[in-house]
């Protein structure tokens, strides 16, 4: 594979830089201050997010699913395949330019998920979402850093705090269901769940094709 031609630059509001990059006929995106946070080529834990949550929500009342940074779009095309016709996924992203990729070239390799008309885009930190809102959603989905410390942004890392988790927590309906991405595992961020009053499972997703590097989605259950 021939090396990778930077193709567009964004800033990250509060600091820092995103990086999109094309080799041949693949995209990544990496964080100017080193290190590559996704590709076209590497998606299945991404796709898992989406996949080990919105089939147990599908079959409610009008389900709401919040995801919680958009990437390269995969984890909003899945959550859109598992969920019916009366479903609202809203995506709140960030960094404008990211949305700007998924409606242009990167649009295709997910299938051009904010095509769908049960997309909603809001742009902005998800976290005002999860502050403002109480009892909207049947399934909310992270994932807008490496993990449960922030990497790409130093604020994210209120999302992954007993304040943070609290404020998820209010924010999910009655069984709702929280699903955090993460590069690797954490015991200490588990119990933090578990404090916070979820029921907590974590799973170990490959990077792709099942190989790769494995990575961890918590998902953590709300009761009634």
């Amino acid at each position: 594979m021939d090396a990778w031609d930077l193709v567009d630059t964004a800033q990250i509001p509060g600091g820092g830089q995103l990086e999109l990059y094309k080799c041949e006929e693949e995209y990544s995106i990496s964080i100017s201050s080193g290190g590559g946070l996704m590709s076209t080529m590497a998606h299945q834990s991404e796709d898992a997010l989406a996949e080990l949550v919105c089939p147990k929500v599908a079959g409610r009342p009008q389900p709401r699913v919040l995801i919680g940074g958009l990437g390269m779009g995969f984890t909003l095309a899945a959550a859109l395949r598992h969920l019916g016709d009366n479903a609202e996924v809203v995506v709140a992203e960030l960094v404008p330019s990211v949305v700007e990729w998924n409606r242009g070239p990167l649009g295709k390799y997910a299938g051009h998920p904010l095509n769908d008309e049960r997309t909603t885009v809001r742009q902005g930190d998800v976290a005002k979402i999860l502050r403002a809102e109480r009892n909207a959603y049947d399934a909310i989905l992270l994932d807008v850093d490496n993990g449960p410390k922030g990497f790409t942004r130093k604020k994210n890392d209120w999302l992954y705090t007993t304040d943070g988790l609290t404020e998820a927590y209010r924010a999910l309906r009655p069984d709702g269901i929280l699903a955090v991405w993460s590069a690797g595992p954490s015991r200490n961020f588990m119990e933090r769940l578990r404090k916070v009053g979820f029921k907590v499972k974590q799973s170990r997703v490959p990077e792709q094709d099942n190989k790769g590097d494995l990575h961890a989605i918590w998902l953590a259950e709300r009761g009634p």
